[in-house]
Order: C-alpha cells, then structure tokens, then sequence
C-alpha cells in the first residue's frame, strides 16, 4: 500500500484547464481558463500548489503533509471536503479523477439552508500534452450493464474494502430510467424520471436525488437538499472511454460525519 503522502504524489505537475460554473439545473454560467501546478520541493517532502486563474489573484498553498477532509487513492484521484456536516452551515466537497494525462475535478456546493447551490466543473491536462476531451455525457452513453470494482478507503485508513459491482441501467416503456446496483450481496433498485439533461431520482420527496449530465463524460449526483439527521452522499463520474467509466462517492452518516471514499471502476458488459 502507498501512504497517503505518494498517492498525493501522483498529482505533480503542471494543470492546465478550465473552471465551468453551473447552476444547480446544469445551466452553464461561467467558463474560467485555469494553469495548476503542483510542485515537489526538498526531494518531495513539500508540495507547492499554485492555482493561476483569469482574472483571479494566484491561490498558493504548501502541503508537508495531507488528511483532514482529504483521502486519496492509490492512482492519485481523491476527495475533499467537510468532516462534519453541521446545521445552517455551508457544505460541499469535490471529488477528483486521475487517468493518464488528464484529470476530471467535481465541486458540489450547497448554501446554509442545505439546497444545491451550484457545481463547478475542472477539466485539466497536463502541460504539452493533447487537451482530448469527451462530448457531454447523454442518457444513451449509460445504459446497459457494467461490472467493475470497487474501493473504499477511510478516514482512519484501515484496509480498504473491496467488492465486485454490477450496475444496470434501461428505460422502461414510459421512458422512465430504472438502476439496479449490485455491490457484494446487496442489491439497490430506483426509478428516475428524465428531464433534459437532469435524471431525478424523486421516488421519496424527502430525499430527492438528481443526476446532472456535464460536459466531457462527466456526471454529478447530488441530494436537493442536505437533510440533517439524514445520510447522504455526493457522486461524480468520468465516462472515460465509451465502455470504461469511473465513480466516486463521498459518504456521511446520519450524525453528518464523514465515513468513507469509494471509487467504482467499472466496463460495459
């Protein structure tokens, strides 16, 4: 197993991108160019991040060390984010992938009443190589059966859990999207109604979840509203290839606290 430190590691190098803001209904509001450059000092025992935006003053910050609201995998993606969900607070986490040369971020932000209240999209490659990027994800590019795997990592960073998952994805008659999950001896199955490029899981009014269909491939599931009391989690995905894709999820228990990071990867069957 690699420490936390060396998967950190796998991020170094020099980002180059974009910001895209969205409203919580996938209206595009604001693209930003963006240059990120994560920098090893004193043979990597430092990190140097400085984020160069349009328009913005240069965020720099140094890391000796990561953990607090930050996991990562072994392949470099990670989480950050909130430990503890807490009432009338502001919320939200990112969840970032790594694959190759490219990085896909997520960022889902809700406001103190707990409503979505928007999402911010990172395209990124690094420096002097393509900028290949894939269409927007459609409803079409998700059906069918995909097996993969998955695992989750914890804040205490016992052993990871690994299982075996299937997910099934078809419409019904009515055009209605139905999802079954299978993932070591549980099966979860819901229904979803299509709206343009938002998939709404509203089965339960009180825990309304939706799928919003993003540029390059990519996904965010997010609950409408953070109910306290509540589990929840946050999800991105990366349509990579046409039949390889990757999750991520971020999850809380009833008390708000944050448990534990999944990533999913998974094939078309």
């Amino acid at each position: 197993m690699k420490s936390q430190w060396e998967c950190f590691l796998q991020n170094l190098g020099v980002w180059e991108g974009s910001f895209t803001n969205f409203s919580p209904q996938g209206t595009l509001l604001k693209d930003t160019s963006s240059r990120l450059s994560l920098e090893g000092l004193n043979n990597n025992q430092t990190v140097r991040l400085t984020l160069s935006r349009l328009g913005k003053d240069d965020l720099i910050r140094e890391f000796m060390s990561v953990g607090g609201g930050l996991l990562f995998f072994e392949n470099g993606s990670f989480s950050e984010g909130l430990i503890q969900i807490g009432p009338f607070s502001e919320f939200g986490g990112e969840l970032a992938f790594v694959h190759e040369n490219r990085r896909l971020r997520l960022v889902q932000l809700f406001d103190k009443n707990g409503q979505l209240n928007g999402l911010t999209l990172i395209r990124e490659h690094l420096a002097g190589t393509p900028a290949t990027e894939r269409p927007p994800l459609q409803i079409n590019d998700l059906l069918g059966e995909w097996r993969g795997k998955s695992v989750t990592i914890y804040r205490d960073l016992r052993s990871p859990d690994i299982y075996s998952t299937t997910l099934k994805i078809q419409l019904d008659d009515a055009g209605q999207l139905i999802q079954s999950t299978s993932f070591g001896e549980r099966t979860i199955t819901s229904t979803a109604t299509i709206k343009g490029s938002i998939i709404l899981f509203d089965q339960d009014p009180e825990k309304q979840v939706q799928v919003l269909l993003l540029p390059d491939g990519a996904s965010a599931t997010s609950p409408l509203k953070v109910q306290l009391r509540q589990p929840l989690f946050l999800e991105a995905g990366w349509l990579i290839q046409p039949n390889l894709r990757q999750r991520m999820i971020r999850t809380y228990n009833d008390k708000g606290e944050w448990v534990s990071l999944t990533l999913v990867t998974e094939e078309k069957a």
